[in-house]
């Protein structure tokens, strides 16, 4: 199966999965699209931990800028999401440096970080964090179970 096909039906999967959990749980997975690509990454930890501390690095931040500033509705979502997205691009520049921790290593996505960040703001970061978790492998598995091979 193509890069492409397998991306797009994880997303689709990841859709489903938030959808499913919402209702089931009252919880968000980190975002509509997050689960999707989380579960694409499975087999690279390093990604997925650097992707969750660029969301908590995110978090605190806006935190901080809350306590100065009054940041709400599609202002703080949208500063949210370009904040998620510097930190994201200041930490793949460090470790892609010579002086970076990993050998291999990366963040995912571009928007990824500040989507989990929106949700770490929401309902809080063990909370999110462990449904995000939870609905990726759910997606995972689905998308084992029928494809087989699921390298990106």
């Amino acid at each position: 199966m193509a890069e492409i096909e397998l991306l797009t039906l994880s997303i689709g999967l990841g859709l489903a999965a938030s959808l499913l959990y919402g209702e089931l749980f009252g919880l968000a997975a980190g975002g509509m699209v997050v689960p999707g690509y989380i579960a694409l990454y499975m087999d690279r930890p390093v990604d997925i931990g650097l992707t969750l501390l660029a969301a908590l690095l995110t978090f605190g931040f806006l935190k901080g800028v809350s306590q100065i500033a009054i940041v709400y509705g599609r202002r703080r979502t949208a500063l949210t999401i370009l904040v998620g997205y510097i930190v994201g691009l200041g930490m793949g520049m460090w470790l892609d440096s010579p002086i970076g921790p990993f050998a291999e290593g990366a963040i995912i996505g571009f928007i990824i970080p500040g989507l989990i960040a929106i949700w770490y703001q929401r309902q809080g970061v063990l909370e999110t964090t462990l449904s995000l978790v939870t609905a990726a492998i759910i997606v995972r598995m689905f998308l084992v179970v029928v494809i087989g091979d699921v390298s990106i």
